[in-house]
C-alpha cells in the first residue's frame, strides 16, 4: 500500500485529498497537515449551530463540512493527520467497524508512547492519556467504494482558538469551554515538554501502521488526485453543502420549544450518548411525529442512511419502546452501524426532546 507524506497543504486541501482518493477507489495512507488554521465540521452537524461563522470570517479561517461524522474541530500545522483509505471489498481487512477502529487506534497509541506520552485507546473512538486527557479523536465514513478512517497526533494544541471558533451563548460560557479544553485535551508538548520533529512523528506512524496493514511504500500523489480534490472543494465549501441540513421545517427551531397550537409543537433538545451527542428537532402533533431532523457529532455507516431513519419515524408515536423497534428494523434492513449508539439511544433522544 502507498503512503503519501504530503507535508502542509494550503486551504482545506489536507481534508479534500482523502475524499478524492476514496472516490477514485484508491487505497493508501495519507500523512498531512493544513498550512493554516481551518475548521472541519462533522457530517451530521448543523454548521451554523456549532461554529462561530462571524469569528471565522473575521479571522480568515475557512470552514468546510467533511463526509465523516464526529464533532467540529480546529485543524492546524501543529497536528499531523493520518487518513487510511481502504476498499470495502478488500478481504484482508476486518469487516466490523469496531475492529477497524482498533486497526487505526493501535498505531496511534504506539506512536504516542514512543514520543513519551502514556496513551491508550478508549472506545468508541478516543485516544487518551492514562489520566484521561484526550490526545486524538478517530473518525470514519463510507465514501464511494471505500471506507476512510482518520485520526491525528497532536504535537501542540491551541485551546483558546478552539474555544473561539465554537458558537456559544455567551463569553462566560466560552471561558468555561476554554477551561474544559485546557483540562481535558492534551498534546505531546503538554505531556512531555518536548516538541518532536515532524519527520520523527511521521516515521513512527509509518512504522506502526506498517506492522498492522503491511509494508508501506512512499509514493508521490498523482496530479489527477489534486484535480479531483479541487473539484470537490467547490462542492464541499458551497453554502448548499455546508448548511445542507437546514432543508427541513423542523430544523429551523433552535434549542427551544415553540407551541404552534394546543396540540402541536416544534422542539429541539440534545442528548448525550456514549457514541456522541444526538440533537433531535421535531414537530409533534399530540404524540405523533409529523417531521423530524436528527443531527449531532456521532458516526453512522452508511452515512446516507440517517435520512432513512428520519423517514421511518414520520407518523410514529413518541414512545421509547415503539421508536426503538422502528429504528431497529431500519438498522437490520439497511445494515446500519453506529459505534457507541444503539436504536435505544436514538429513541431516548427523541422521546426526551420535549
Amino acid at each position: 500500500m502507498n503512503v503519501y507524506r504530503l507535508g502542509c497543504l494550503e486551504g482545506q486541501m489536507s481534508m479534500l485529498i482523502f475524499h478524492a482518493l476514496a472516490r477514485m477507489g484508491s487505497e493508501g495512507l495519507i500523512l498531512v497537515s493544513p498550512a493554516e488554521r481551518i475548521v472541519s465540521v462533522g457530517y451530521f452537524q448543523d454548521t451554523d449551530k456549532v461554529v462561530d461563522l462571524e469569528y471565522c470570517r473575521k479571522n480568515g479561517i475557512s470552514v468546510m463540512r467533511r463526509e465523516i461524522g464526529g464533532g467540529t474541530t480546529l485543524l492546524d500545522r501543529n497536528q499531523i493527520f493520518f487518513q487510511l483509505i481502504l476498499r470495502r471489498d478488500n478481504p484482508e481487512f476486518p469487516r466490523g467497524i469496531s475492529s477497524l477502529y482498533r486497526l487505526i487506534a493501535d498505531p496511534c497509541v504506539d506512536t504516542y508512547r514512543q514520543l513519551g506520552v502514556r496513551a491508550l485507546f478508549r472506545p468508541v473512538n478516543d485516544i487518551v492519556t492514562e489520566e484521561g486527557r484526550k490526545v486524538s479523536g478517530l473518525g470514519g465514513a463510507d465514501i464511494g467504494e471505500c471506507v476512510v478512517f482518520v485520526g491525528n497526533v497532536i504535537l501542540d494544541f491551541d485551546s483558546r482558538e478552539m474555544a473561539n471558533i465554537l458558537k456559544v451563548p455567551s463569553e462566560k460560557f466560552r471561558d468555561k469551554v476554554h477551561k474544559s479544553l485546557e483540562d481535558n485535551v492534551s498534546s505531546v508538548v503538554k505531556e512531555t515538554g518536548r516538541r518532536p520533529p515532524r519527520r520523527e512523528a511521521e516515521d513512527l506512524l509509518i512504522e506502526n501502521f506498517g506492522k498492522r496493514i503491511g509494508r508501506l511504500r512512499e509514493a508521490p500523489l498523482e496530479s489527477k488526485v489534486y484535480e479531483m480534490a479541487r473539484e470537490l472543494e467547490t462542492k464541499m465549501m458551497s453554502d448548499e453543502f455546508l448548511f445542507r441540513r437546514r432543508d427541513k421545517t423542523a430544523g429551523d427551531a433552535s434549542y427551544m420549544k415553540v407551541k404552534i397550537s394546543s396540540g402541536t409543537q416544534v422542539s429541539e433538545r440534545s442528548y448525550k450518548a456514549p457514541g456522541g451527542l444526538i440533537t433531535v428537532t421535531h414537530a409533534v402533533e399530540g404524540d405523533i411525529i409529523k417531521d423530524i431532523s436528527i443531527s449531532g457529532d456521532f458516526t453512522l455507516y452508511p452515512k446516507e442512511r440517517l435520512r432513512d431513519i428520519e423517514g421511518s419515524l414520520v407518523g410514529a408515536v413518541r414512545d421509547v419502546s415503539g421508536i426503538e423497534e422502528v429504528i431497529s428494523k431500519v438498522y437490520h434492513e439497511l445494515s446500519i452501524e453506529s459505534p457507541g449508539l444503539t436504536p435505544l439511544h436514538f429513541a431516548e433522544a427523541i422521546c426526551k426532546a420535549d
